[in-house]
């Protein structure tokens, strides 16, 4: 078993008094989060400017930082990865001309209030604006510690009404803010009444508890999880920096319960950026049974540019991972494309070239091989009965119905030669037939 570092919060003479009892509850932990630059330089040492440019950027975005978190950081380390994540600097009191408040669009595709509908059979519900730590690369910092709201009753019935009356819809994922930040009874309330809904097949929960207040996952929660499943927790470890006792014991808890981990980590500048360091990362969160999902390119949110590093960077990384890893350790490297593009994949290019007879790949290694095409294949798809049977699970727009044949031609809005019309003033083309832009215009959503 691989042993994990347990940080002495004793040594931070803020919390030389705090019993084991109050640093192990999370409503502790919460209730005394770090919000201001007096408070953190009793945790902290901090420069002259360090304070001048914290107060600075506190004028436009929040500061929250757990005390376990807090305890993380090494005080002797300006560059620790933990304090770049947690602590504000003055980069982020500037924007860069390509940076966006929603850069997702998750505002623009949003049926009703707080659920995004993007892609065909999942969406995305925000419970809460409220995290228990605000981190520095956070992408919706436009709600997260804007107002420290959750979503009320009524909009909490629209949103579920809307997933009731959508029966494409088989995967919710429950995000926010952090929705474990909510009370095991308000989250469950949330959890049952979608589990009830006949078409939905999984839940999802969107948390970094785990990382930044690990003693969140409580055995009641746990219990209460369990009875939802099939249930799933995505999370959020950036540096192996992370990976501590508390961390390890609160992966311990939701694994053993059954309850499926899965990890997205950001691209960060100064943090995670080296394929060395990012493989570590990877290879230990297996040890604690988190299976790398996503590792996401830096989204053009305001006040992050200077988290971002290239694309080329993160296409390294990967390189740096196949075939010098075991594959479970492999997530995928994607940009979240703006303008409500989604998960677009950006990986290394094992193919070189082929034709009807045969593919050419090369490997991690450089080596150049073939593969043989069957010489008797038929393509027999669409003759049996599931597509009929289950007519939900076909294509309903996109690169899909091309190959189908239902499509013949993709078409952006706007294009020059076809209607040589006034140029959108948006950032982005949109093919016409869109599916989720037609589930906007016949929302009730304003």
């Amino acid at each position: 078993m691989h042993e994990f570092p347990s940080y002495d919060y004793k040594r931070i003479p803020l919390y030389k008094d705090v019993t084991p009892e109050q640093w192990g509850d999370w409503h502790w932990q919460m209730k005394n989060d770090i919000k201001d630059v007096a408070t953190l330089e009793k945790v902290l040492p901090l420069t002259e400017k360090d304070k001048v440019d914290i107060t600075e950027v506190l004028k436009r975005f929040r500061m929250a930082i757990t005390p376990y978190y807090a305890s993380l950081i090494d005080p002797a380390n300006p560059g620790c990865p933990v304090r770049l994540q947690a602590v504000p600097r003055l980069p982020e009191a500037h924007d860069d001309d390509c940076d966006w408040d929603d850069p997702l669009h998750e505002d623009v595709d949003s049926p009703v209030p707080g659920l995004t509908h993007r892609y065909p059979d999942r969406v995305l519900l925000l419970v809460t604006h409220i995290c228990s730590m605000n981190c520095r690369h956070c992408t919706r910092r436009r709600l997260v510690g804007e107002d420290d709201i959750t979503m009320n009753e009524e909009n909490i019935e629209r949103a579920i009404e809307y997933i009731r009356r959508t029966p494409i819809i088989r995967d919710v994922i429950i995000s926010g803010g952090d929705p474990l930040v909510l009370s095991d009874a308000k989250l469950e309330t949330i959890i049952a009444r979608i589990r009830a809904i006949p078409h939905i097949e999984i839940i999802r929960i969107g948390t970094r508890t785990p990382v930044v207040m690990p003693m969140r996952i409580t055995d009641g929660l746990v219990a209460m999880l369990r009875k939802y499943q099939p249930l799933y927790v995505n999370t959020h470890f950036n540096h192996p920096k992370e990976i501590t006792a508390e961390a390890r014991e609160a992966c311990r808890k939701l694994a053993d319960s059954g309850i499926l981990i899965g990890n997205q980590s950001v691209l960060l500048r100064d943090v995670n950026d080296c394929p060395v360091l990012m493989k570590k990362l990877l290879q230990k969160l297996l040890t604690i049974r988190v299976r790398p999902y996503y590792i996401y390119q830096c989204d053009l949110s305001k006040g992050i540019s200077h988290f971002r590093t290239s694309v080329s960077k993160g296409i390294e990384i990967m390189e740096n991972l196949r075939g010098h890893t075991s594959g479970l350790a492999i997530p995928t490297f994607v940009i979240d494309a703006p303008g409500g593009g989604g998960k677009t994949p950006a990986m290394p290019n094992y193919i070189i070239t082929s034709n009807e007879k045969r593919v050419v790949l090369r490997n991690y290694e450089g080596v150049i091989t073939t593969y043989d095409e069957p010489s008797s294949y038929v393509e027999d798809c669409g003759k049996c009965r599931i597509c009929y049977d289950e007519p939900q699970l076909n294509a309903t727009c996109g690169v899909a119905r091309l190959l189908s044949g239902e499509e013949k031609t993709i078409e952006p809005e706007g294009l020059v030669r076809g209607a040589r019309l006034v140029a959108s003033e948006d950032k982005v083309f949109r093919p016409k037939g869109l599916v989720r832009g037609a589930r906007m215009k016949n929302s009730d959503h304003h």
